[in-house]
């Protein structure tokens, strides 16, 4: 696997983002003599293996793609593997969620039996963390507007924590947030003990968000814990909208429900379950998943 190494100039390869020190790399054009060959780079305390079969360079402000796996066209669930969680050294797996267009590639894993699944049961956040957004995108949200309801659509979810909506009493799950102008790199190979959202290509078709969440899934559920997450919004592919304008996405629609995996829900596939916020497709327009229906609330009073 390859390991992120955040310097200077960035190598994208097909399964990670890789940084590596400019004066280590070779002119673009020499570049051809080497595809194919493995190649190792030595560094004080680093050995950096990189395939430049599978290698292209890019600046982080030039080219902004997350790159999926190619199992994830056929499943809106994808095992990204298992990693050591930099804050407790525990060993922890990851999982990307992704949100398709009604109608997309991936296939629908089972049904669930009620309203409600979760992404492991008893996987829930146990202690709280600060998350960080860089609001920039190509599609004109306004960067006050993506924070401010990022953290209105995180209370949504605290809010129904303890079973009714709207009453005054909530559970702080994911903590505050804040707004900030570095790159930001979603984790798919280890965590990194941030919780980063942001805007960019995501390379699966029909892909409108991606939402990473690292933890402990398996065990006993009283053991059980989530640790991280990071979200991508496809500001590429689909146009964004704050308002619920036809042939654009709702933003407050979709990061309602990508933030309903980041506290531990799972998608629903039932066609009954279409009203839930945390039903596996979406549509442009579409505005019902801003709130939270009988069976979220029920989901994440009992998580909770």
């Amino acid at each position: 696997m390859y390991r992120v190494v955040k310097l200077s100039f960035t190598a994208r390869c097909t399964r990670s983002l890789i940084s590596i020190n400019p004066y280590l790399i070779m002119k673009k054009r020499l570049l051809k003599y080497f595809l194919g060959v493995l190649t190792v780079f030595m560094l004080p305390g680093l050995v950096l293996a990189i395939d430049f079969a599978n290698f292209t360079l890019s600046t982080p402000e030039t080219e902004r793609t997350l790159i999926l796996p190619q199992r994830a066209d056929k499943s809106p669930v994808v095992y990204l593997g298992s990693s050591i969680d930099p804050k407790t050294k525990e060993r922890v797996e990851g999982y990307a969620f992704i949100h398709y267009l009604r109608g997309g590639n991936a296939a629908k894993p089972p049904k669930a039996s009620s309203c409600y699944t979760y992404l492991s049961s008893g996987a829930k956040w146990r202690g709280v963390e600060p998350w960080v957004v860089n609001p920039s995108n190509t599609k004109g949200l306004d960067s006050s507007f993506v924070l401010a309801n990022l953290a209105g659509d995180i209370a949504k979810w605290e809010d129904a924590a303890d079973g009714i909506v709207g009453g005054g009493v909530s559970v702080d799950i994911l903590g505050g947030g804040s707004s900030i102008n570095d790159v930001l790199v979603a984790d798919m190979i280890s965590p990194d003990d941030k919780n980063e959202v942001y805007f960019a290509d995501v390379s699966s078709s029909g892909a409108i968000a991606v939402t990473i969440v690292w933890g402990i899934f398996g065990g006993p559920p009283s053991q059980r814990k989530l640790v991280e997450w990071d979200q991508v919004y496809d500001d590429v592919d689909f146009d964004w909208s704050a308002s619920g304008e036809a042939r654009k996405m709702d933003f407050e629609n979709i990061a309602t429900h990508e933030l309903g995996h980041s506290v531990g829900m799972g998608d629903l596939y039932n066609s009954s379950c279409s009203l839930e916020t945390m039903y596996g497709y979406a549509s442009e327009g579409e505005i019902n998943k801003r709130d939270l229906h009988t069976g979220d609330i029920a989901g994440i009073n009992k998580l909770y």
